[in-house]
């Protein structure tokens, strides 16, 4: 039997001391990436959307509102996280998740990796879910800087014993000079939540 399985009933029928801890790839079937590209631009989506820009933008100024977002800024880091209250319900909290995720690709970029780790931290098992999005390939001219557009994007969902947490997008920079400046990261958010767009 392999060790997840080991460790889980370990821990059911109490003859483990061994931390839960799994890691695997997974993918999205057509119709989840279908139903998040609908609720992106419903009447829902929409508002949801909307809100948690503007929570953004409140939190920038100090002011919490709910649903509460935090914000992440740094020289070669930026990104925000937004908590999982109303309201958001979890079907509408995962399509947020799927619907960030597909306004990557239409601003790009190329997906990489989507996977799912689940550990044991002290009475909790937590779970994240996790696109990891870089910059298209490219031919280059002789001496060319490579575009990282906006950076490397992760977009993650965190759960707490099978009840969502919250969301986290992270755009991390490059500094290696073979690479061109980042875009504006407040450019990569209207991008983001751009809804007339689509």
């Amino acid at each position: 039997m392999n060790k997840y399985l080991d460790s889980i009933f370990g821990k059911v029928f109490g003859t483990s001391t061994q931390k839960v801890s799994h890691k695997e790839n997974y993918t999205l079937t057509e119709e989840q990436v279908l139903s998040a590209e609908r609720w992106f631009s419903s009447e829902e989506g929409s508002e949801l959307l909307k809100r948690v820009l503007k929570n953004y933008h409140f939190k920038k100024s100090q002011i919490n509102e709910h649903p509460q977002v935090h914000i992440f800024s740094s020289k070669y880091a930026n990104g925000f996280a937004v908590t999982f209250e109303e309201p958001f319900t979890e079907e509408s909290f995962e399509l947020l998740f799927h619907s960030f995720a597909a306004r990557c690709l239409k601003m790009g970029y190329k997906k990489v990796s989507l996977d799912r780790k689940i550990e044991e931290r002290g009475q909790q098992v937590i779970e994240i879910e996790k696109f990891y999005f870089k910059p298209p390939l490219q031919m280059l001219e002789e001496g060319e800087l490579i575009s990282q557009l906006y950076g490397n994007v992760s977009v993650e969902k965190y759960s707490s014993d099978n009840r969502p947490s919250y969301l986290r997008l992270l755009v991390t920079v490059y500094s290696d000079r073979l690479y061109q400046d980042a875009l504006p990261f407040d450019e990569f958010m209207d991008h983001l939540f751009d809804v007339a767009n689509d």
